[in-house]
């Protein structure tokens, strides 16, 4: 196996907020790498970018930066629809990637890149799904592992935002939201998702016209496990991620956010985040290491296409369900060998 450089030298495609924060994150934070290139449509986003990073090339195009004898290394931050070519374009040149979620928008070009990948031989793709570095959940996952609580029965989420972007859909809280619960169900209980129901009450006044919110999400396992989810994209008052496991001999919870509760003035309380980036500020830092650090020895950890294509198979049951109403079975083919 070719043997990676010291230091590596790390494309990042896409400039917005969460490829600006890998670049930062990659000269800022975690060791071993360093930013080389940054692509992005918009030429002055990107050349912003790289002017706070010594010696980046700036881009338009994906593959011109891969091209780059600097670059060892891609993470794919652009929009989704715009993953599939630069993944493709990055298994030409045989480099690492990181992915940002979803790996594609749709089950059928994930199954492109499963395959494409397949023909490596070898896994080349890392999905973003960061929770899976999320201190909390990496015990909760310990946990499990220990088979001490018995088996999983059920597992209960709470997804909450302040407020949705402009322009969401009531599609996007399933395809950009409750992604990560389907990740985490997966990754947690090890199984597969077989069926989706979607429930919605009447809209709360603090979602804008049109959007469903908030909806609750009930997926069946093929372990015989029931997993809940409730998604609420414009409660008002902060972010939170919190998930219960329910077992035959005991429960665990994550995510109460309670480090640090104060009291004064005749009041007791904690801090509430508002975003993902300032609640999940550490799990990213581990994932990029996580990558960085395999990266270096020529593998490829985390979770692989194999998940990106399955998470994106449950969001299209998904999207049916609330769109169709009434129970969506959801359709994978039989796993490659390749991510057994």
């Amino acid at each position: 196996m070719t043997q990676r450089p010291h230091t590596l030298g790390v494309a990042v495609i896409g400039t917005g907020r969460m490829g600006a924060d890998h670049v930062r994150r990659i000269q800022e934070v975690i060791s071993g790498a360093r930013v080389t290139a940054v692509v992005d449509v918009d030429a002055e986003r990107a050349k912003s970018v790289a002017a706070r990073v010594d010696g980046c090339t700036v881009h338009t195009d994906p593959a011109a930066a891969m091209a780059s004898a600097d670059v060892d290394a891609v993470i794919v931050a652009s929009p989704g629809p715009a993953h599939e070519a630069a993944l493709l374009a990055a298994f030409e040149h045989d480099l690492p990637v990181l992915c940002e979620k979803p790996l594609t928008p749709d089950a059928a070009s994930a199954l492109r890149v499963l395959q494409a990948e397949q023909k490596l031989g070898r896994r080349r793709v890392q999905v973003g799904f960061m929770r899976r570095y999320d201190a909390e959940y990496m015990k909760l996952k310990s946990l499990l592992e220990t088979g001490q609580l018995g088996r999983p029965l059920m597992l209960h989420n709470r997804h909450r935002n302040v407020a949705s972007p402009p322009g969401w859909t009531s599609e996007m809280l399933i395809n950009d939201s409750v992604t990560h619960e389907m990740d985490v169900t997966r990754w947690l209980l090890g199984h597969e998702i077989t069926a989706v129901t979607v429930l919605a009450p009447t809209p709360s006044a603090n979602a804008p016209d049109g959007i469903r919110d908030p909806q609750f999400v009930v997926f069946e396992t093929d372990g015989g496990a029931i997993v809940d989810v409730e998604i609420y994209v414009n409660c008002g008052f902060g972010y939170q991620v919190q998930a219960e496991v329910v077992c035959e001999r005991g429960t665990a919870r994550v995510g109460d956010g309670h480090a640090m509760v104060t009291n004064a003035a005749g009041r007791w309380g904690g801090i509430i985040a508002q975003d993902y980036i300032e609640r999940f500020a550490d799990a990213y830092d581990r994932e990029v290491q996580a990558w960085v650090d395999a990266t270096r020895r020529d593998e490829v950890t985390g979770p692989s296409a194999w998940d990106g294509y399955a998470v994106a198979a449950v969001c299209e049951a998904a999207v049916r369900a609330l769109e169709e109403g009434g129970r969506m079975r959801v359709e994978l083919v039989e796993r490659p060998a390749l991510y057994a």
